[in-house]
């Protein structure tokens, strides 16, 4: 039960966290755009490559966390 109970902490975490770095990154890009409406297929671009590797830290924590909850 303490194993689960420290999976799901863990879990938490490692949604937490990619989520904190997509929420970060938006808000930059749209305080660029506001500040430099000219760049927008620059801003949007970083913006999009940043989203990518976040999602896909977060999807590789889950399938970590799910494995470790599959051999328990």
């Amino acid at each position: 039960m303490a194993r689960q109970i420290i999976l799901l902490l863990i879990f938490s975490v490692c949604i937490l966290g990619p989520s904190a770095v997509m929420a970060a990154a938006a808000f930059a890009s749209i305080n660029a755009l506001g500040r430099n409406p000219s760049a927008a297929p620059k801003i949007f671009t970083a913006m999009t490559v940043a989203l990518i590797f976040a999602e896909a830290l977060a999807i590789i924590a889950m399938l970590i966390i799910y494995q470790l909850f599959q051999a328990g």
